[in-house]
């Protein structure tokens, strides 16, 4: 491409994409994230149970299986 074209290319991106007015938040959302997570108790389900006792049980019917459990954390 010649520099006229780039030149051309240029002013119709910028004329398509207008700047920002203001790139900075109003206000800091971090206080607003911790409150919701102190909101929130952790609750665990009957499910994330089955699935911890599986493991579990897996582990002990394998014992062979642990090293390579070890290994991948």
């Amino acid at each position: 491409m010649s520099e006229q074209s780039d030149e051309r290319l240029r002013r119709i991106l910028q004329s398509a994409i207008p700047p920002l007015e203001a790139p900075e938040l109003e206000r800091d959302l971090w206080p607003q994230m911790l409150q919701k997570l102190d909101e929130r108790p952790m609750r665990t389900s009957r499910l994330d149970w089955i699935l911890v006792a599986l493991v579990i049980v897996w582990l002990l019917v394998f014992p062979g299986v642990v090293t390579v459990v070890l290994y991948q954390l």
